[in-house]
């Protein structure tokens, strides 16, 4: 789980959608990738703390990748989690 600077919109409700995000890469250097399209949504409990795991698709120099991020509700931070 690696965090990551997030750029979301909020519904009247609360309930975020990520748009883009911003990730330190090995070399140190910064990297913008924006969300193509978000695959599915969903809730989990991980040790009682709630988080919104979104399942997205990005093309990301040159290839297309599914990866998850995750959003913990009590501490409104995000997670780069699988790539």
């Amino acid at each position: 789980m690696k965090p990551v600077k997030m750029i979301a919109w909020f519904d009247e409700d609360g309930m975020p959608t990520p748009v883009r995000y911003n990730m330190a890469t090995e070399d140190q250097t910064s990297m913008t990738i924006h969300i193509d399209r978000i695959i599915q949504k969903r809730e989990e409990k991980l040790a009682g703390n709630r988080m919104l795991i979104f399942t997205c698709q990005s093309v990301i120099n040159g290839l297309e990748k599914k990866y998850e991020i995750k959003y913990e509700l009590n501490t409104c931070k995000w997670f780069l989690y699988k790539m």
